[in-house]
């Protein structure tokens, strides 16, 4: 029987650094985990010492001592999956793939890192290696490390990509076509996560993994409707992606069905926290309830809408989309429209399987199912929520 496997605490400690050497913390943990693996002195399976332990070892940052490990995953030679730590690789082992995650502004939103995990703890992914892009802190850099990122997974042959189009970048739908033209070329499969990087109508070859966006902003609608507010506005922010059109699109289909006469500039672009465009919206409009594009613009709208002395929800009420994990302590519990991230992570992992395994399927948009959140914001009684079918 084989013995246990070891770990990297059991191996040798670093040998002291040359004072004269230039070489940093970084390049140092690198290359120790590097040779022991090429060595063989850490064998396919066997796990690494935590990124705090690795801290400790070379007296180093966690965040350089991430850094090394993400290089070494992004060479196929480690995997890491959460409450799990990271493995070695088999560089034989040949039931498993390797995908890529391009996720540029994963560090900028709220519903990507559980998509992540949705897809990591999905059975289908059990014998495959998801290599993580760099998660950008940078709104204008985003575009230009999401099309490093694909150079890199490309020079990688990586087996598959999970793309989520760029949605803040100034020059998104550019950088998004070429990221899109570089990885068709190297015939790449892909999926898309939450959205597709061409306006509507418009549709790419490729698979989708989201949600209803239409009914999820008819679901908002209807259901302020339902409490007796007619006078209703739709608030997004100036750049977001084409997900909060279709919420656009259920909100003036709810107000439709519903016979509510439709005002002109009932949809309003604009920054949340800007005061004077809230006021200038509350002067115009005299809205009962808005109807924001996301959780991010309600949070913000509830700030700015306090600070004016408004009543939330006496004076107006506020619905959002998302359901992200401050929605229910915000200081007036926000109602929302929840996703089931972690569910859209192992949707997309078995579209992608199905696609490698299927070529020839026609392109498809596979929904996760959504549901309304009842909370104090729209002035009902929590837990009257409706799931969306």
């Amino acid at each position: 029987m084989a013995g246990p496997r070891k770990t990297a605490t059991q191996l040798a400690p670093p040998p002291d650094q040359n004072p004269a050497s230039f070489t940093t913390k970084h390049r140092r943990v690198f290359e120790y985990l590097h040779n022991h693996i090429q060595t063989g002195a850490l064998k396919a399976g066997d796990r690494l010492p935590s990124e705090a332990e690795l801290g400790k070892i070379f007296d180093a940052s966690r965040i350089t001592v991430a850094k090394a490990v993400l290089d070494l995953q992004r060479l196929g030679l480690v995997s890491r999956r959460p409450g799990a730590g990271t493995h070695v690789l088999d560089p034989h082992h040949g039931q498993g793939r390797t995908f890529g995650l391009l996720i540029p502004e994963l560090g900028l939103t709220e519903i990507f890192e559980p998509i992540c995990h949705g897809m990591m703890r999905s059975r289908f992914a059990q014998p495959d290696a998801l290599l993580w892009g760099n998660a950008s802190t940078s709104v204008r850099e985003s575009a230009k490390e999401a099309e490093q990122m694909a150079q890199s997974f490309i020079a990688q042959k990586v087996a598959g990509v999970f793309f989520a189009p760029l949605e803040l970048a100034g020059e998104k739908d550019a950088a998004n076509r070429r990221i899109a033209r570089a990885l068709e070329r190297a015939q790449i499969p892909m999926v898309l996560l939450d959205r597709d990087y061409l306006p509507f109508p418009e549709r790419s070859a490729h698979d989708l993994v989201g949600v209803d966006n239409r009914r999820a902003g008819y679901v908002a609608t209807a259901h302020l409707l339902g409490l007796g507010a007619q006078r209703l506005v739709f608030l997004g922010a100036a750049h977001v992606a084409n997900t909060v059109d279709a919420r656009i699109g259920g909100f003036h289909e709810a107000l439709r069905r519903s016979h509510v006469t439709p005002e002109p500039d009932l949809v309003w672009r604009g920054d949340a926290q800007d005061e004077a465009f809230v006021r200038r919206l509350l002067d115009t409009m005299r809205p009962e309830g808005i109807v924001c594009g996301n959780d991010l613009t309600a949070a913000r709208l509830m700030q700015t809408l306090m600070g004016l002395g408004v009543r939330i929800p006496k004076e107006v009420r506020i619905v959002g989309v998302d359901d992200v994990k401050y929605a229910g302590l915000l200081p007036v519990p926000l109602t929302t429209i929840h996703q089931d991230c972690a569910g859209i992570g192992v949707v997309a992992m078995a579209t992608m399987h199905e696609r490698l395994e299927h070529p020839e399927l026609p392109v498809r948009d596979v929904l996760v199912p959504t549901r309304l959140v009842v909370r104090l914001s729209c002035g009902a009684h929590p837990g009257r929520g409706a799931a969306i079918e």
